[in-house]
């Protein structure tokens, strides 16, 4: 491929602003393409920012298949599935319940794509002057009700059969979160091999500015669609359109739309997440927290604790929901955080298929056009892994990790 042909990245989160940077390493002509600044719409703005090497198991299972009415909001839990887009919902149910009992085989898949995530994205960071912004000090995972120390252990056993290695917390953290929450029983486990990032904001600007540093262009478009024009691609965005060589689309829960004229089977649903923040708040430990028991996360981050819960099957671009950030700040004030009412609360998307794999390739009719998206809750954890992983893919190398399993032609 000649140096002179440009390339359009198209979605500028963490994923692809990550990819435009690995390209541009490598003396690509790139075109950073998003209809707002890079990091400011989709997930990669509120996510957790934590570096979940821990979830090498797709979240499909038996176990989960039967029992997810548990965690319903109707029960006070994390899973919302509004009753009006039950129509729309039931197919992509049906190959998410197909999908739980082939998790032995797609854990074969993933697993190796999440285990160098930390090593690889700590890489990157450091080639792009960021190293500071990824902190390599685990995360816990706490049970604050019956049966805790129970429940701990059963995770111990399982993180152990995946090879990933876990530790007893520290009793004074354990103290201090039971003091916090006004809990008798209680039990943790520490996950050394994680990290977290105290601004995932800051960790796409960096990527985007580390590129533009290479000489990628950043252009502010709503792309609107894809079209084949002989050996080229016109990027349609309203008013004008763009002509390019190639295209890579990584547009999270918008990216369906853009290939679909493709002929593309693309169940993609949008899970959206939501978070609240409490400024100049104190962590009860330098690493995140994740409370099982409540599905809620809290994160350390630049100035304040960021926590994240809820996993809310609704359109991309449907307002929020007011009562799940409230919800999630009764949870931190029972926990013992000083979760303020008046802090503002944030919504996103995050793009999932249904078998929890990404969707990595190329598109077989349009051989010209790339796709990475749908990394569900795991965007900003593969997000180095799929840029060197693209970048082999656009130069035509064989990938470092095999990604054939991520095909899209998986669903036709």
């Amino acid at each position: 491929m000649s140096q002179q042909e440009t390339i359009a990245v198209i979605g500028a989160g963490v994923i692809g602003t990550s990819i435009a940077y690995a390209l541009a390493r490598e003396g690509r002509r790139v075109l950073l393409i998003d209809r707002s600044p890079p990091g400011e719409a989709g997930a990669s703005f509120g996510n957790a920012g934590h570096i979940a090497t821990e979830l090498l198991e797709p979240l499909p299972s038996p176990g989960l298949l039967f029992g997810f009415w548990r965690l319903l909001t109707a029960f006070d839990g994390p899973l919302r599935i509004p009753a009006r887009r039950l129509p729309e919902f039931a197919p992509w149910a049906l190959r998410f319940a197909v999908a739980a009992f082939r998790r032995r085989t797609h854990t074969r898949y993933l697993a190796p794509f999440v285990r160098p995530a930390v090593d690889t994205l700590a890489d990157l960071l450091r080639d792009a002057g960021r190293p500071e912004l990824l902190q390599r000090r685990g995360h816990y995972e706490l049970w604050l009700r019956r049966g805790a120390a129970r429940r701990a252990a059963a995770q111990a056993r399982v993180m152990r059969a995946l090879e990933v290695p876990t530790e007893p917390a520290p009793a004074e953290l354990l103290e201090k979160a039971r003091a916090a929450a006004r809990v008798d029983d209680i039990a943790g486990l520490w996950f050394p091999k994680c990290a977290h990032v105290v601004d995932p904001l800051e960790v796409v600007r960096a990527f985007a500015t580390a590129a533009a540093g290479h000489g990628v262009s950043i252009a502010r478009r709503h792309v609107r669609a894809l079209v084949l024009r002989g050996r080229s691609i016109e990027i349609a965005s309203g008013a004008d359109s763009i002509v390019v060589d190639r295209a890579v689309v990584c547009g999270g829960a918008w990216s369906g739309g853009l290939l679909a004229p493709f002929g593309v089977t693309v169940p993609l649903q949008s899970a959206r997440g939501y978070h609240v923040e409490m400024p100049g708040a104190q962590p009860l430990i330098d690493a995140p927290v994740l409370y099982q028991d409540q599905a809620t996360f809290v994160t350390p981050m630049a100035g304040r604790l960021r926590s994240t819960s809820f996993m809310e099957f609704e359109d991309s671009d449907a307002p929020q929901d007011a009562e799940r950030p409230a919800q999630l700040r009764r949870t931190l004030i029972s926990l013992g955080y000083p979760a303020d009412s008046t802090q503002a609360s944030w919504v996103g998307p995050r793009p999932v298929l249904p078998d929890y794999l990404p969707a990595i390739g190329r598109l077989e009719r349009a051989p010209n056009v790339f796709y990475a998206f749908g990394h569900q809750h795991i965007g900003l954890t593969l997000s180095g892994v799929t840029a060197l992983v693209m970048a082999d893919l656009v130069a035509g190398r064989a990938p470092r990790i095999d990604v054939s399993a991520f095909d899209l032609r998986r669903f036709d």
